[in-house]
């Protein structure tokens, strides 16, 4: 279980006083990484409904199938239960639960069939979304989560220079990929959650599918990975070569998505707006004259999910706080031909700084 149960306890009061200063009845949260912050308890969703309802007043009731009780219980056992069986109506269970007054915030990724059978129980009850009470809560990391996303990020960095010592030319994009998540496994990897490997022309789709696509002298290939450790997530970026002759463009962008994600770390601090980070960032592409080739913001908050929570972008006036956790990630890609991106984690230290958690060194690889 990756933090004490007075943590989780701590946390659902906080939800309630949320919940209070908004007029909001309950939360109702559906398997998701909101009931994993707040309850200790993490599964995977299906048509069995499981819903941690956290009232106004201040309780805190998993409605659980009778079946995954044994789980739920060994997962959180202080936590209140209310069991449902095959053939009961979960539901009317939690709506009998919501006996405060006002709306009810749902879990952002609730299914629709929960969603539209609760609203059919609790007519006449507007419904929003849980993440303008659990936003708040989950973008200021407690010491705790600092420090799993500091180890789960020391992991990957750890897979990376192991991955370098491997033949690249001839190889497929989903042979390297799978000895990258071999090696973040190895590592201390609880899950594998992507391995990108963009080759040659691949690389300018920031968002490459694996495929089966043979690595050649001469490519430059980024490399995007990132899985779980103890429910927190890494997510780090690099670019290398395959070969010794690098083209002279590509050292260039290479450096200039560097300097730009550096101009990134240096605004980045407490009381700067997220849309100011993505400004210092994209800056400096702008004024290398590939401004329109860098097409995506400039980072991401990161936790319990891999894209959370704030996030670095143009229009996003919100201030950074001390334990936000985000990506710094820009990129310059070149249809048909390559892409470059550097991405690291970084949380926002007591000290209003940014602290980089991933250490893999930044320069561009030769690999073989």
């Amino acid at each position: 279980m990756p933090a004490e149960r007075l943590t989780y306890q701590s946390r659902c009061e906080r939800a309630s006083e949320a919940l209070r200063a908004r007029g909001i009845a309950a939360l109702l949260l559906s398997s998701s990484s909101d009931l994993a912050y707040l309850a200790g308890y993490r599964i995977h969703a299906s048509e069995r409904l499981t819903c941690l309802v956290v009232s106004a007043d201040g309780g805190a009731t998993l409605v659980v199938p009778e079946l995954e009780s044994p789980r739920a219980k060994a997962a959180a056992p202080d936590l209140t239960q209310r069991t449902w069986g095959e053939t009961e109506d979960p539901y009317a269970l939690v709506a009998s639960l919501v006996t405060a007054k006002g709306d009810v915030a749902v879990a952002d990724q609730m299914w629709s069939l929960f969603v539209l059978r609760l609203q059919a129980v609790l007519r006449g009850r507007g419904f929003q979304l849980a993440s303008v009470i659990t936003r708040g809560l989950r973008m200021r990391k407690d010491a705790y989560e600092r420090e799993a996303l500091r180890a789960v990020s020391a992991a990957a960095d750890r897979a990376f220079p192991r991955l370098l010592e491997h033949e690249f030319a001839g190889r497929t994009e989903r042979e390297i990929g799978a000895e990258l998540a071999e090696l973040l496994r190895d590592e201390g990897h609880d899950e594998v959650t992507f391995t990108i490997v963009g080759s040659g022309p691949n690389g300018a789709s920031p968002h490459h599918e694996i495929g089966d696509r043979r690595i050649a002298l001469g490519d430059t290939v980024v490399l995007d990975f990132g899985g779980t450790r103890e429910w927190y997530c890494s997510d780090i970026t690099r670019t290398v070569h395959v070969g010794a002759n690098v083209d002279d463009e590509v050292r260039r962008v290479h450096d200039i998505v560097l300097r730009s994600q550096e101009a990134g770390y240096a605004a980045a601090r407490t009381g700067a707006t997220a849309a100011s980070v993505d400004a210092a960032s994209r800056r400096v592409i702008d004024d290398a004259g590939y401004g329109e080739r860098f097409i995506h913001r400039t980072g991401h908050g990161i936790g319990l999910d891999g894209h959370e929570h704030p996030y670095l972008v143009r229009g996003n006036e919100e201030r950074l706080e001390p334990g936000m956790a985000f990506s710094i990630e820009p990129g310059i890609y070149i249809p048909g031909r390559f892409g470059v991106r550097i991405e690291d984690i970084a949380i926002l230290g007591d000290d209003g700084r940014a602290e980089p958690l991933n250490r893999a060194d930044h320069a561009l690889a030769i690999v073989r």
